[in-house]
């Protein structure tokens, strides 16, 4: 397990059963258990510098602005930086887990340069969408802007 510095920012995300989120999180995308409440139906999971909290729904303290539906997961997605995405791929179509997205590579601008990325969109039990990627490398953005400005 990698502990350094915690991150400013770590998502906690309310789950119906985190047992079930711990087996998703950990047992298929490779996250490790930092430490878990069981009683109160709490677990801090990392991967690397990727940290997330799930807190069960109706045990300790949920912390609600507004009625929850399922799927809990609506209008975000967390992406999660990896080495390689092919071992998470393998664990999740090994399990029968439908994707998303499915893998693509992709270019992304970033001022006059590319960033590629290979990755894939899947969500967990309760429909957080979890983004996996990782680099394929950088390249100029010539092409692109010499386009744009010809327009």
């Amino acid at each position: 397990m990698t502990i350094g510095l915690d991150p400013a920012l770590v998502p906690e995300l309310l789950v119906r059963d985190v047992d079930a989120s711990i087996g998703f999180w950990c047992t298929l995308c490779g996250f490790e258990i930092r430490y878990q409440r069981p009683a109160e139906g709490f677990a801090y999971i990392m991967r690397g510098a990727a940290h997330v909290m799930l807190e069960q729904a109706g045990i300790g303290r949920n912390w609600l602005t507004g009625p929850l539906e399922a799927p809990h997961g609506r209008g975000v997605n967390f992406q999660v930086v990896v080495s390689d995405v092919e071992p998470i791929l393998a664990a999740l179509r090994a399990a029968g887990v439908s994707l998303f997205m499915p893998p693509e590579t992709k270019w992304y601008r970033i001022d006059d340069q590319e960033v590629g990325v290979r990755q894939f969109l899947v969500t967990d039990p309760d429909g957080y969408l979890i983004r996996f990627q990782c680099s394929v490398g950088r390249r100029g953005a010539n092409r692109i802007r010499d386009l744009d400005q010809s327009q």
